[in-house]
């Protein structure tokens, strides 16, 4: 998709919620469609040996403080489901199930998936909850349930994870305008600012 945002999250990343939030509006005002871009955040931690901030001491005391601080700010609706983080592999596939048919229906899946897990407590780790959910949004789920499961899809899922490492992904959510990086959601308005003037 020429020119866009590459919006790469992990389901799981509670700041990719909140960037989820706010990404469509951003590529609305500076006149760039958003290409959303599921990963699995474990592959980078892989690579990097880093933790994610959950199962990291003091770093997830202050992450659920900032967590709860950004939805009264944007006036979000924002829960922790129980066990978080899920590792939201069965999601990532069904985007990538529906992307291959319509990339805008995978975009809605993905913002419908956020909404439902960050304040219902979707389950993300399951191809049928998945596929039930999807038949939820008017979607075949059946199908969607069944690709989840299929070897084209979880290589497609793998692959796509593998790839945004390789290009440096190493947190969610990530961002690529014209190749240039930008990580955490707390770079969104440098992001803007940047598309705007043309760069530095």
């Amino acid at each position: 998709m020429s020119g866009a945002i590459e919006f790469w999250f992990d389901f799981s990343s509670s700041y990719a919620y909140f960037a989820a939030k706010r990404i469509d509006a951003l590529g609305a005002r500076v006149g760039r469609p958003v290409l959303w871009r599921p990963f699995m955040l474990g592959t980078a931690f892989r690579e990097t040996g880093a933790r994610g901030l959950s199962t990291t001491p003091l770093k997830k005391d202050y992450a659920r403080h900032d967590w709860a601080r950004l939805a009264r700010a944007g006036g979000f609706d924002f829960r922790l489901p129980e066990g978080h983080p899920l590792i939201a592999l069965a999601a990532t596939r069904a985007f990538y199930a529906i992307d291959e048919d319509s990339p805008a229906e995978a975009a809605r899946f993905a913002r419908a998936v956020f909404e439902r897990y960050y304040i219902e407590g979707l389950d993300t780790t399951s191809a049928r909850a998945m596929g039930d959910f999807a038949a939820g949004l008017g979607l075949d789920g059946d199908r969607i349930a069944a690709a989840c499961e299929s070897a084209a899809i979880k290589d497609k899922a793998r692959v796509m994870s593998e790839s945004a490492v390789a290009r440096g992904v190493f947190g969610s959510p990530w961002f690529f305008v014209d190749d240039e990086p930008f990580w955490g959601h707390d770079r969104m308005a440098m992001m803007e600012d940047w598309i705007r003037t043309g760069g530095w």
